[in-house]
């Protein structure tokens, strides 16, 4: 068996939503107020996703601080939606390759939906940006994953649906899956492409 580990994001492929920030959070936030920018609502989340400020002092920044945790539950119970064979895929996965969460995220975010969905007994190593303080792209987070696994990179993939996220995974000699629930095009060409998770455990039997 030549994959050991198997690298999952989370938002665009564990949930279904890939960009959440736009998609998700700016409607709910101008619903309640319109006059909040989207421009300020992602600035704030990068400072959350890069552990710069609380879940509290993003909310707070809105004017929701009176509203914390209540609010920010009613986000993630409300908005996220995980993919439907998730659980499945990844219980017969965990019996024989170990598994690992790379993921941008607001740390107290990612926190709340793994014991929500009770993810954390599925995963043996979880890297949330807003924990170590880089965003993917940043190689830095890579490398940071790859001390935690200790194994070698060419004996781990990493499934995500953004190719600029797949690049310096690659560079760094991770193998590569797109998850494309959306086509889009890019001069980097990933190891494999997937639309649904039912198609990954024949995928990593092949690399």
């Amino acid at each position: 068996m030549s994959i050991k580990w198997i690298i999952f994001d989370v938002m665009g492929v564990i949930f279904e939503v890939g960009d959440d920030t736009n998609d998700l959070l700016v409607p709910y936030i101008q619903r309640r107020n319109d006059m909040i920018s989207r421009e300020k609502i992602n600035e704030m989340y990068t400072k959350a996703s890069l552990g710069e400020i609380s879940s509290f002092d993003f909310w707070n920044e809105f004017g929701f601080g009176d509203q914390y945790p209540e609010i920010e539950r009613d986000y993630l119970d409300s908005c996220l939606r995980i993919d439907p064979e998730f659980m499945k895929i990844a219980k017969k996965l965990v019996k024989n390759y170990s598994l690992a969460i790379l993921s941008n995220d607001v740390k107290e975010w990612s926190g709340y939906l793994r014991l929500k969905f009770d993810l954390n007994r599925l995963f043996k190593v979880i890297i949330i940006s807003g924990e170590v303080g880089y965003r993917k792209p940043d190689k830095r987070i890579y490398n940071i994953l790859l001390d935690k696994i200790q194994s070698p990179p060419s004996d781990s993939v990493f499934v995500d649906d953004r190719y600029k996220n797949l690049r310096p995974a690659s560079e760094a000699g991770i193998k590569t899956i797109r998850f494309a629930r959306e086509e889009s095009n890019d001069d980097f060409f990933p190891n494999f492409k997937i639309s649904s998770f039912a198609e990954l455990p024949q995928v990593i039997e092949k690399i």
